[in-house]
Order: C-alpha cells, then structure tokens, then sequence
C-alpha cells in the first residue's frame, strides 16, 4: 500500500479540535515578528541548541524531485512521534521563526500547486515590509535576524520573489549560491507563467467559436469551420518542416517570407500548449485509422472523493510522489480500478431503479384518471425494504424536486427495455396526493393503454445477485446510441423528442446525392419539436442539408418550408424560418444564396403582412444590390414580384418604383427578362388597386423619358431610354385590363350564352402568364364577353363617360406622340423601340381603337396634303422620326389589303413631299430600314420604289435610286433580279445624269451582296459603261461615287471581280487625277481614292495585279498627296513600301522553290487558323474578303 502522505491533513479548526494534544502557533502579522514556538512542539529547538537538521537547507529542490522533499524531511522528523501527525501550520511557523526563508518560499509554492494555501505563508510573503533593510548597515555577527532584517532586493526586476537573501551573510560561500537560487527560481516561476499563459491562449483558441457554430459545424459537416490562427501557425510548422525534409529549400524558403511573423526553427513560437504533433507524413499514414472509442474512460468521471475511499489509500496528489515503488503504484492502481468497478455497478443499479420508479409513476399517473383493469392488482406490488431505501436515496440525490409533481419532459415516456430486467423490484405506489396534478396532453393520449404484466418467478434473489446476472446479458446502453435503442417512444411528443436527438448525427451520414429524403423527417421533427433551441437546430441542418443544392433540390427544400410554414403559422415562420434566411444571406456558394432568394418569394404568403413589407422586402433589396451572381439576382427580382402580390401598405410604392428601375437597370438580360416577366406585372397590379396606374405609374416613367430627351439632345443615354420604354410597353396589357374593368358595360357581362373564342393573334404574345389580358381579367370568357362590348362601346356609342379611356386618348396618346417627335431619327435603336411600343399598343387595343383614335392623331399632325409641300411648317414633322414610327409601328399592326394599301399610299407621299421639297430623307430611309428588316414587305418596298421609278419628277426618281441601296440588303435574289435590276437599270435610261449617279450605290450593293454571276455581269457592263463611256469624262460626281462605292464594296466582293475590274479602274482613275486642273476636284478625288486603296489594301491581292494596277495606283496617289496632303503622303509611302516587301519575298520564295521545315510548319498552322475563320463565315464565297474590311 502506498505510504501516507504526512501533509496530507487539514489546517482547518476542525483538525485542532480532533487533536487537542497538538498545539498551534496563532497567526500573527509578519511585522510583529516571528511567532514563537510552541510548548511540547519536537520541532520548537532550545535557545542553545544546535540548528535544526530535520528541515531544508539552503539547497533547492525542483518539481521532479531531486533534494530532500518536504515529504521526506517531515518523515523523518516524526521518527520520535511515529503516530503523531504534524501540521502544515506548524511547519511553517518553524520555518520562519529559524529564518529558513528559501526554505519556506519553496514550501508555500508548492502548497500553492497543491492547491492548499496556508494563510500564515500568504501574508508573510505578501507584506514586501519582511524584506526591507532597516539600516543601511549589515548587522553583527551575533545579531538575531528577524523577519524584517538583513534583506535586501536582488539585482531583479521580479516580483518579491526576487530577493537577496545572503548578501550579508557570515557564510560567504552562501550568497553567490542564493543569488543563483533565487535567479533559479525566478526562472522557473518564469517559465511556469509562461506555460500558463500558453494553456490560457490554448483554452481561449478552442472557445474562439461559439457554442451554437461548433454545434452547427458538427451536425453540418459539408460547412467548413473557418481556420483558427493558432490552427493557421500549426499547420504552417508542420508543412514548412515537410518541406524542408523534402527538399524542397526554395519553396520553404518562400513560404518563410511569406509567414514572416512566425519563428519555423521553434514550435514554442506557435503558442500552443501541445507537444510537436508528427510530421505531415505521418499524420498522413494515420489519418485513416479509427480513433479509440471513449468507453473506456467515460465512467471514470463520477465525482468522488477520494478521501472517502477505505483506508485514506489514495493520495492527494500522486503526481508529486516520485518515491513511490512500482509495486506500490501497481498496488494503487488495482485499487483504484476496484473501486471504479463499485461505482459503475452502484451507479448502473440506481440507474435501473430510477427507470423503474419514473414508469411506475408514470403508470400510477394514467390509474388516478383511468381505473386499471380488473386484473391488476397494485396492492400485490411489494418491494423490499432494502430495495425501499435505496431508491428513496437515489431520488433524493438525483434532484431536489419531488419527481412526480415535476416530471423531466423526456422522461416517462418511454418503454425502455433496460427496466424490464427487474420485474419484481416496484417501488411502492406514490400518494394520491402527488400524482393529482394536471396531466398533459400525451399522458391522455396514453392513458388507455394498460400497465404491462411479466411473470414473477417465485424466487428470493437479492437485487444485487439479480442485478450481476443480467449483466452478463450483451446490452450496450451507456452510450448514446444505447442509450437511444434501449427506450421506445410511446406518444408524438416522445418521438419528436428523439428525432430531434438523432437527426443531427443520422444527416451527416446521409450521401450528400441522398440527402433531400430526410426533408420531410426533418420538417415533422421541426413543426412537432417541444423545444425552440431544438427546432432552430433542425431548421439549420434542413438549410444546410446540401452544400450546393440543384434546382430539383432546392425545390425539394421550398416545398418544404411552404408545408412547415402552413403548419405553423406566421408567428412561428417569422422566429424560425426568416432567422435561417438571414443568416445565409452572404453565403459563398450562389447557390445557397439562391435559396434564400427563392425562399423570401416562396414563404410571402405565410408571413405577418408587416415583416412582408419591412423585413423581407429589406432582404431581397440588399441581395439585388450586392450579389454577383446572376441567378441570385434574378431570383431576387422574381421574389420581389410575389411580395409585391402579397404588400398591402401605400407607403411602400416609391420604394417599389425604385426597385423597378434599379432591376430595370441590371446588366443581366435575364434579371431584366425576371423583372418584365414577374416584378412589372405585380407591382402594376398593386398599383391598380391604389389607382394610381393611370396617375403615378406611367407618368412617371413618361417624365422620365421627357427628362432623358431634354438631357441628351446631342448624345441621348439610348440605354436607359431602353429601360422606360420597356417598363412602359409591360404596362400596356395591366393599362388594357384597367380600360375594361372600369368601362360602362362592365356591369353588362355575361358569362353564360354563346361566347366567341378570342382570335389567337388578337393580343401580342405575353412575355409570361402575368402578362396576359385574361389572367389579369381573370378568365378568357370573362375576357371575350368585355371585349366584345368593347368593340361595340367604341363602334357605336362611343367613350363618353369612360374615363380611363378617355385618359389613354387624351393624355397618353398626345404625349407619346411628341416624345417620338423630339428623338434623333438617325438612331435606329430608338425608332425601333418605340416601333416595337406602339405595335403592341396598338394591337392590344385593337382595330377600331387604333383606326378611330391613333391614326387620326398621327394623321392630323404629319399633314401630308400637296397643298403643303412648299410650306416649311408642313414639312417640318415629315423629317423626324414620327413617320417611321407611324408607319412601322402603326400601319403595319394589321396586315389586311387596306391596311397594305394605306402602307404604300403613305410611304409613297412622304418619298414624294421629300423630295420635291428638298427636304432631308432620314426619315424615309429610316422607315425603309425598318420594313426592310422584314422580308414580309419586301414586295410592298418595291412597289413604293417603282412608284418613284416611273415618277415624273427626276427629284423623286433620285430618291427611289437611293432607297434601293437600302431595301437590297437581304433581298431575295430572284426579287432583285426580277425587280430591283431591271427598276435600276430603268432609271440609268434616263436623261438627267443625277439619277444615274443616285443608282450607282444599288449596284455596288448588289456586287456586294449576289453571287448570280448573269446579274453580276449586267451590273459589271453599267458600271463599265460608266467609266469607259465619253460622256461621262468630265461627270466629277459620278467618279466620286463610283470610288466610294468600290472602296465599300471592294473588299466583299468576289475577288475576280475586284482584280479585274476594280483595281484597274481605280488605278486609271488615279492616273488621271494627276493631271486634274481645278484643286478642288483634284483633292476630292484623291481623298476618296485614299479611303478606297486603304479599303483594299486588307485584301489578299494577286502579285500581277499588285505590281501592274495596285502599286502604280498608290505611287500616282502620292503624287497628288505630296503637293496637296504631306500627311497623307507619309502613310502612302509606307503602303508602297509594305506593298513592295510583300512582292520582294514572294520572288524570294518562288526562287527558293522550298520552305525550311519550320517556316512549312508555320505556314501550315496560319493555313489551318485561316480556314478555320472562313469556315464560321456563312456568306459566299464572294464576301469573304470583308474578313479584312478595314474598320472605319
């Protein structure tokens, strides 16, 4: 056994009491001197004696125990008084009294580590008065040395610790040995503080992250724990350590530089209170083998006191007993397991009686309000006196509340079949008077089924026996999972209880591609859980359920919280559900943040109107202006569409306006295509109900289109125009439904009878459901029986007393119809949104609406009468933008033979008023542009054109020769060579050299566009006939003309074409500026001629055609540019010398007669880049050349 520890008594008055024999110094303040010593004490030395030899000496002893131990040294000096025990006290009064201060410091340290501080020690070290000279003088010899004598500090910056206890000494050996003790002691006190601090920081790291994140982490284990920052400089050791072991030197190196902060040579420098783990390798090889399983230390944690086992066997503290033998410390060991091994046996009996006596309570619970059967006889329960006792302790242990009248509300309801091994050991019936409180709702729901009945055998075993023999039965149920196996749920709330237990360790198991069959496990855990620490949890787990959810999943996850939310109402959603929104607002993976866009939408309904409007729709604009990610946007956007269905408070319109544009303004085309699909449509819906549609919402967005034209009258924002004209076209079907709701005959309409079906081209095709008439109506009977009413109203009655149609025609209209005059009509993107607008205008009101209310606003201000042509004020309007928006947007809604008809009528008068007016043809070409990108009007054009054709007037025959070059682009070319050529070659028949100049671009465009080689070569002999022809010599318009038309089309065209006919013509006409008299002409010309060869120049040019007709042609250029335009010279003369390298190195490679190697390689990997650029052309073989267009 181990020998007894002789300090291992108490100071306490308790102690003195037991032994009066012992006597003990009162404590007495350090500065009225050293106690003295007391009578009968064997430790108290005579005044004469000899020094005592039993306690320390000046020599040190350390924590591993080298020196004589205190232990040791008060052994030994009871060796005279073998069964008196000394105290602690006593020690260290003597220890003062002789001056053994060292002796006494070490004695209080380690009293300190012990964790049993003596107050005598603590005042006397922490008064610094003790150790203050009293005299600038060392003392005598013979002088007694009291507690505030001879010392003084040491050369120290410590604490009182640091003292110099020997300086003065009339041992002289003795001070330089003090000093170094005591610098000894500083240094371990240093190092001990050291460490300290170190565990501190260790403890501080490890509970860095809240409680609940750990807890989340590990039910989550796809969310990654952020990196702790002593975890960081770990990991930074081991992985420099590796690489200095492999060497790799400089990326050790590197990674040194780049951890600057941190020492690698030393693992102290982490800062964590942890031996060196191994080495990367070696944590590598382990990293699969299982860890040992806590069982097998999981009891040992019972809080006993070790000094009520029998005997006093065990000691205080067995670490500071070096001296122990091996046999002694086997021997303390097999004690110690022995007394393990009662404990877990006491601990599991009453573990089985606390089961027992809860079921039976329970039991006795459900007899007070239900009378048991006949058959049960509870007065035959008897138990043991024994048995009695011991569960009456255990009760009174366990809790201090009565267990019946506060029952744990995961206890008693389960069967658990660990009671089930004891039959007969029942406790007595409790008193009526403890189980008359209120039962719950599953205690009713229990209260029908019977007690179960087992057989008792007739035997006398002691519960102890009993108790030894079934354990010999393989039951595991003192871990968790046992623990959970060995009790059944009988009632709702107790298997919500255990499903919100499991579920945090059954998910993390799940394959992640499996995960989405526990949502509804977790959604019924989460809606019937008792407890909202436990339900937050589930929630979290079904939030974190997949770490990058797909579509199928996250609509998997949506479903289910809509039938949580249905469940449990608004209260519970906003508590639970919005908390898990927010906190994933931010999340890395879009696509968790997608979920949390699309659970904002999904759960709107079911939310508190006020959490709707403030909370949420707070949310989703934070998400709209922050997240990157396309998809999360959009989502957002389609969630701000519910919301707005579901917001009902009118202080939130501006804040919705604003939202419109900014989703308006997104640079997603499929936010912006969410937000004409879903947002408008609701948000114009609301805007409905508060009446201000007609009012607020589309003024609004007019103001805005007025204020961007008034802004950019030179450079107009044509995106941002995009963005109002847009919002405005979504509108109209929301503006339509609002004409038919309020109009008079809405009273009038019946669903039942004969109602015809509504034409399927009578509306334009919605962008989303939201966007048909019908859904906003409400059904497509309900809106054909309005419409025909409407049609009738507007027929025949007319609009008085319609209001909200006499807004559209009196307001609405007039406005649109002076914003689309005030735009620039040279901008094609613009007449062709607002074409595009009126279009769907105009086909959602209908026929009659569009004949009887826009064609007459159009008609009255474009005038188009001929007794206006020469008036200025007529023609004004004609040359902006509101004819091709009148006749693209307008005329050409409906496509019947009137409507054809008045098509060419108008076009055909707006060619000729323009014309005959000299006014500028903008508007005209850009209508032609328009119709032209239809090959449906095709025909239509070229009849307007023929009309111009066979017009008198050579203004207007001008005019139609320009159109062409317009409506040829992307002409069939049996149209173009059954009309257009032969109309062109009609109008170069004619007198007037004006209008064959105006065709020369049309045939350069179909040079350009055709491939028919009969139609080229027609084109080719008029061409000719214009350049070769003598009366067309001196015609300074029509060589300009031609140049520019060749350097436009010169480069598209087919290369023969180009070599044979352009480059020579170009290179006379060159030739033949040189000696051009009139400057001005002879500068025009050379202009052009250096916009066409700088054209051409990108073509791949034969090496005959380069040396007879290209490089004489830019020489005889820069004759006129050397004394007309030096600039333009200086580029001149470096195209001839680029064009003469090219020629020079083709001679070279033809008399080589082979590549080398590496050039055939090159060569052949630029063929293979080339073809493979030909090969995404899908024009002919004719265009590609416009591969080196020359981008102007």
């Amino acid at each position: 056994m181990a020998s007894v520890n002789p300090f291992n008594l108490s100071d306490s008055e308790e102690e003195v009491e037991r032994r009066p024999n012992e006597t003990v110094d009162t404590e007495r303040s350090p500065s009225d001197g050293a106690p003295g010593p007391p009578p009968g004490n064997p430790f108290s030395p005579s005044a004469d004696a000899e020094p005592p030899t039993l306690l320390l000496s000046g020599n040190r002893t350390s924590p591993s125990g080298e020196g004589i131990s205190l232990s040791a040294a008060a052994t030994s000096a009871m060796a005279g008084t073998a069964e008196t025990r000394v105290s602690v006290d006593v020690i260290a009064a003597q220890l003062l009294r002789d001056q053994y201060i060292l002796t006494a410091l070490e004695f209080h340290t380690e009293l300190l580590e012990a964790g049993r501080e003596l107050p005598r020690l603590r005042d006397y070290f922490s008064n610094p008065g003790n150790f203050e000279r009293q005299s600038g003088t060392p003392p005598a010899k013979d002088q007694v040395l009291g507690p505030g004598g001879p010392l003084n500090r040491a050369g120290s910056i410590s604490t009182l610790d640091s003292l110099d206890f020997a300086r003065y000494s009339d041992d002289g050996n003795r001070e330089s040995d003090d000093r170094v003790a005591v610098l000894e002691f500083e240094l371990r006190k240093a190092k001990e503080t050291i460490q300290a601090l170190r565990a501190n920081l260790t403890q501080a790291a490890e509970s860095e992250v809240p409680s609940q994140e750990r807890k989340n982490f590990k039910s989550s284990p796809e969310i990654q724990e952020p990196i702790r920052p002593l975890e960081k400089r770990a990991l930074n050791f081991l992985v420099n350590e590796y690489l200095l072991k492999n060497e790799y030197k400089l990326s050790s190196i590197t990674f040194s530089d780049e951890n600057d902060d941190q020492d690698f040579e030393l693992w102290d420098d982490v800062g964590l209170n942890i031996p060196k783990p191994p080495d990367l390798l070696q944590l590598y090889r382990n990293c699969g083998t299982p860890l040992p399983s806590p069982r097998a230390t999981a009891d040992v944690s019972v809080g006993v006191d070790f000094g009520d086992l029998p005997g006093n066997c065990i000691t205080q503290d067995p670490p500071k007993k070096p001296d122990l033998s091996q046999q002694q410390q086997t021997e303390v060991v097999q004690e110690l397991e022995y007394q393990i091994g009662l404990l877990n046996n006491e601990k599991q009996s009453l573990a089985e009686q606390i089961k027992k006596l809860q079921s039976e309570i329970q039991t006795l619970k459900r007899t007070v309000s239900s009378p048991p059967p006949a058959t049960l006889d509870l007065g035959s329960q008897n138990t043991s006196s024994s048995t009695t006792t011991t569960t009456t302790t255990t009760t009174t242990t366990t809790s201090s509340t009565d267990p019946i009248s506060v029952p744990p509300t995961d206890n008693g309801q389960y069967l658990d079949i660990r009671g089930v091994s004891e039959p007969e050991a029942d406790p007595d019936p409790p008193s009526t008077q403890n189980t008359s409180h209120s039962h719950s709702q599953s205690h009713n729901k229990l209260k029908s089924r019977p007690p179960v009945q087992f057989d008792k055998p007739n035997r006398k075993l002691s519960p102890a026996f009993q108790q030894a023999l079934l354990s010999f039965c393989r039951m595991c149920s003192d871990s968790r999972l046992g623990a959970e196996v060995s009790r059944i749920a009988d009632s709702e709330e107790s298997v919500m209880l255990m499903l919100g237990r499991c579920l945090p360790h059954i998910v993390p198991n799940v394959l992640l591609a499996k995960r989405e069959e526990l949502i509804p496990l977790i959604l019924c855990t989460a809606c019937l859980h008792p407890e909202p620490k436990e339900r937050d949890q589930l929630l979290h787990i079904l939030f974190n359920l997949i770490k990058r959810p797909d579509d199928e999943q996250r609509q998997m996850i949506l479903t289910g919280c809509v039938a949580f939310a249905r469940h449990v109402g608004p209260t519970r959603v906003e508590a639970e559900l919005l908390p898990q929104c927010w906190e994933q607002i931010n999340h890395k993976y879009p696509e968790r943040r997608l979920l949390v866009a699309e659970s904002c939408g999904a759960l709107a309904p079911y939310l508190p109107k006020e959490i709707r409007s403030s909370l949420v729709l707070s949310m989703l604009q934070q998400m709209l202006t922050e997240d990157k990610a396309d998809m999360v946007r959009e989502a957002v956007v389609k969630s701000l569409g519910i919301i707005m269905g579901y917001i009902d408070d009118p202080d939130k319109y501006s804040q919705g306006f604003e939202l419109m544009l900014l989703s308006l303004g997104d640079p997603s085309e499929r936010v912006v295509s969410a937000v004409h699909q879903v947002f408008i449509p609701a948000f114009a819906a609301w805007t409905t109900e508060l009446g201000s549609l007609q009012t607020a919402l589309i003024p609004s967005l007019l103001a805005r289109i007025e204020k961007l034209l008034m802004q950019g009258e030179h450079s107009l924002d044509e995106h941002k125009l995009h963005v109002f004209l847009s919002a405005l076209q979504s509108l109209i079907p929301p503006l339509f439904a609002v004409v038919l709701q309020n109009a008079p005959f809405t009273s009038r309409a019946k669903l039942h009878g004969d109602i015809p079906a509504i034409e399927v081209t009578r509306f334009p095709r919605p962008a989303s459901p939201l966007q048909d008439v019908a859904t906003i109506i409400g059904s497509r009977e309900m809106l054909s029986a309005l419409l025909l009413l409407y049609d009738h109203q507007l027929e025949h009655e007319g609009t008085t007393g319609w209001d909200s149609l006499l807004w559209v025609v009196n307001q609405l209209l007039p406005q649109l119809i002076e914003i689309v005059g005030r735009i620039n009509v040279t901008s094609s993107t613009c007449v062709h949104e607002f074409s595009r607008f009126f279009w769907r205008f105009c086909r959602t009101f209908g026929k009659i609406f569009t004949n009887t209310k826009v064609k007459p606003q159009f008609q009255e201000i474009l005038r188009l009468s001929e007794e206006n042509v020469d008036a200025s004020a007529g023609n004004g309007i004609l040359t902006k933008a509101t004819v091709p928006i009148y006749a693209t947007g307008v005329l050409t809604c409906y496509n019947q033979e009137e409507d054809r008809k008045l098509l060419v009528g108008f076009l055909e008068d707006v060619m000729t008023t323009l014309s005959l007016s000299h006014a500028p043809l903008d508007s005209l070409k850009a209508s032609f542009v328009e119709l032209g990108a239809n090959p449906v009007y095709h025909e239509l054009l070229l009849t307007v054109l023929w009309y111009g054709v066979v017009h008198t007037s050579a203004l207007v025959r001008c005019t139609a020769a320009r159109m062409f070059e317009l409506v040829l682009r992307g002409m069939s070319e049996a149209l173009v060579d059954r009309r257009a050529a032969p109309a062109l070659i009609t109008l170069c028949s004619g007198p007037e050299f004006s209008v064959r100049i105006s065709t020369i671009p049309a045939f350069g465009t179909i040079m350009e566009t055709v491939t028919q080689k009969e139609l080229l070569e027609r084109v080719k002999m008029q061409l000719a006939s214009f350049l070769e022809d003598p009366q067309y010599q001196d015609q300074h318009s029509l060589h300009m003309e031609i140049i520019r038309t060749f350097g436009r089309v010169g480069p598209n065209a087919e290369p023969r074409f180009r070599d044979e006919f352009v480059l020579p013509h170009l290179h006379k006409l060159a030739l033949a500026n040189n000696s051009q008299a009139v400057e001005n002409k002879r500068i025009d010309i050379a202009t052009q001629l250096f916009e066409a060869y700088s054209a051409l120049s990108c073509c791949f040019i034969s090496e005959e055609v380069m040396v007879n007709h290209f490089l004489p042609g830019l020489r005889c250029l820069r004759t006129d540019m050397e004394q007309l335009s030096p600039e333009h010279e200086v580029i001149l003369s470096s195209m001839i010398k680029e064009c003469e390298i090219k020629v020079e190195n083709r001679g070279m490679a033809d008399a080589q007669g082979s590549m080398s190697i590496a050039s055939s390689l090159v060569g052949e990997d630029a063929k293979t880049k080339f073809l493979s650029k030909m090969g995404q052309l899908t024009t002919s073989g004719a265009m590609l050349a416009n591969v080196f267009q020359r981008k102007k």
